[in-house]
């Protein structure tokens, strides 16, 4: 029988991809690489799905009126700017014809997955839907939605990786587990949590991107509807008081880089010892939503001061884990698009010697045994034989 992929596309078998890209989609090594083309491919096939986490985002510039990189090149995580202005909030239109709901033959093989029913044959979890992502992605070329980049990408916002959120899910989520994201932001996390199967809980301060990742979702087929709240994840218990989390993802806002309310409340308002305080209660809040046993993983990356000195920022997070109980696991460079960077690199090292910054860290902290924790996660790993071609070109 025919393996397809996530995607329902037929998988092709690759001898370049040893058995551990096999196994677990990307060889689970400490440095991701967003450039790769086998990378960019599947994020087309991502973005295709009607990822539009752009919308709800507002214009503007951010709060030091900089480009949206920030000063030394220090971009948001698993985000290219590339331009100056940001996005009006108009997005891409959903291909109604991309997405047909049906399972993986076989409940296993290629489309062995997260999320998907469990069959009484096998302990695999089959694949929550094929996609048309080929004739997707050539009708977003056609009307010129993918010409040069990712929607958002176009336009400067940051948006966070969809392929990055399924390797965390899939590396560091039980099957079926709850998700608890405290930073919700756009719709990327729990759009491609609800693709998997996942349950997923994203708090948000503004209406206006709950909202808008609310619309998304509703005009995606999903296999598990995510849930956006409006609130302060301070105070997550008052309207999720039975939560119990399995994983937690999520991607902090960076300082003041960028601005996303005038609220008191919006951690993006605050100056820096204020906004780490803040910082650090919402992780404590978080941790106590977390079962015992399970990981948490932040996306985040170091940014400058004023004066061009980076601030610290991912020592300060893991100092928030580890007072709030968790212990720093495992640590990963994401490498990112380059961007608009290589224009401004030159100007920069010229000037200040400031080298411009194409990574993020991929922060992984652990409660309880991590033993027991992988023994929870391993459900989601399939055997070299059955993966085919998914692994990266060339990845051992």
């Amino acid at each position: 029988m025919q393996q397809t992929d996530l995607f329902g596309n037929p998988v092709v078998s690759n001898p370049k991809a040893g058995p551990l890209a096999r196994a677990f989609i990307l060889a689970p090594f400490s440095v991701l690489s967003a450039r790769d083309g086998w990378w960019q491919d599947r994020k087309a096939q991502w973005i295709a799905l009607g990822i539009k986490s752009e919308l709800g985002r507002g214009g503007g510039e951010n709060a030091a009126g900089h480009d949206h990189a920030a000063p030394g090149g220090s971009a948001r995580p698993a985000a290219d700017y590339s331009t100056r202005a940001r996005s009006a909030g108009d997005g891409w239109p959903i291909a109604a014809t991309a997405i047909s709901r049906r399972l993986a033959p076989g409940g296993g093989g290629g489309g062995a997955w997260l999320g998907g029913p469990r069959t009484a044959s096998s302990d695999k979890f089959s694949a929550p839907r094929s996609i048309n992502t080929q004739a997707c992605v050539q009708e977003k070329i056609a009307d010129g939605d993918l010409s040069g980049g990712m929607a958002g990408e176009q336009s400067g916002t940051s948006i966070f990786d969809p392929v990055l959120c399924e390797l965390a899910y899939r590396w560091f989520c039980p099957p079926g587990g709850v998700v608890l994201d405290p930073f919700a932001g756009g719709s990327v996390r729990g759009i491609v949590a609800g693709a998997l199967g996942l349950p997923y809980h994203g708090v948000d301060l503004r209406i206006e991107q709950v909202q808008a990742n609310r619309e998304q979702a509703e005009k995606i087929e999903l296999d598990a509807a995510p849930q956006w709240h409006v609130g302060d994840a301070a105070h997550a218990r008052q309207f999720l008081p039975s939560l119990e989390a399995d994983f937690i993802f999520s991607c902090p806002p960076y300082g003041d880089l960028e601005r996303y309310s005038d609220d008191p409340a919006d951690l993006s308002t605050m100056e820096y010892p204020a906004f780490i305080a803040a910082l650090g209660s919402i992780v404590a809040v978080a941790a106590g939503f977390l079962k015992r046993d399970r990981f948490a993983c932040f996306v985040v990356g170091d940014f400058r001061d004023p004066s061009g000195l980076y601030r610290g920022f991912p020592a300060d997070i893991c100092r928030a884990f580890k007072a709030a109980g968790l212990a720093l696991y495992n640590e990963a460079v994401l490498v990112t698009a380059a961007g608009s960077l290589p224009i401004r690199a030159g100007r920069q090292f010229s000037a200040g010697r400031k080298l411009g910054k194409t990574h993020q860290n991929v922060l992984v902290f652990i409660k309880g045994d991590p033993r027991k924790a992988a023994a929870l996660c391993a459900a989601n790993d399939s055997p070299a034989t059955e993966l085919g071609g998914l692994g990266a070109e060339g990845a051992p």
